[in-house]
């Protein structure tokens, strides 16, 4: 069957990259299993973001920024206690916390980050900004399938989104458990394509 072709306006969506940072799929990573799962992931999702930034979606870097001297962490599930202590010194100008260098911030692009929690979105402004900017399909990409991509989905969803992945351009570990999140639950939840397909779908609505 052949797939119905894929339909995006680019003034009314978002490209919404989850902690694709230095510190979590970059030099200062202290994750080695998701910096590989990563590691073909990003320049797709550079490709996109130059697509989108082309197009005149609006692109936004969700970011993870401890404030209070680190004390702003939560450490009240096994991930967050394990990683945090390798978060001390992370500040706002810290290399860590910043957008790696395969994507890029662009200029209009929007970096929101947030201060605590395992959500990216739970507690935040995205879903507002967004609204107010009359966004109504939301892109997402970034890291993790473990965790942060279904929640976000869940939660963009519930707040009224439409949701598309590509699934070159989302990554989790072990590669084979990212497969089968996206097989048997990001596809209740989001419209799954191709990086190809998204880019192809941006160019057409600027000719």
């Amino acid at each position: 069957m052949t797939r119905p072709e894929l339909s995006i306006d680019p003034a009314r969506t978002a490209l919404v990259i989850i902690e694709c940072q230095n510190g979590v799929v970059g030099p200062d990573s202290r994750m080695p299993d998701l910096v590989a799962a990563a590691k073909p992931v990003l320049p797709e999702i550079g490709r996109l973001a130059r697509a989108a930034r082309a197009a005149g979606a609006q692109v936004v870097h969700l970011t993870y920024v401890p404030a209070l001297d680190n004390r702003s962490s939560n450490r009240n599930t096994p991930l967050l206690r394990a990683i945090a202590d390798s978060q001390a010194d992370w500040t706002a100008d810290h290399p860590a916390v910043q957008v790696v260098e395969e994507i890029g911030v662009g200029e209009g692009d929007l970096v929101l980050p947030r201060h605590t929690g395992v959500s990216p979105t739970h507690g935040t402004e995205l879903a507002s900004l967004l609204r107010n900017a009359g966004v109504t399909t939301v892109v997402l990409a970034g890291v993790s399938l473990n965790v942060a991509l279904p929640v976000t989905s869940a939660e963009l969803a519930d707040e009224g989104f439409r949701i598309v992945i590509a699934r070159e351009a989302v990554a989790g570990t072990p590669v084979e458990h990212g497969e089968s999140i996206l097989r048997h639950t990001l596809r209740m939840l989001a419209t799954l394509t191709t990086t190809d397909a998204l880019i192809t779908a941006l160019d057409r609505s600027t000719s």
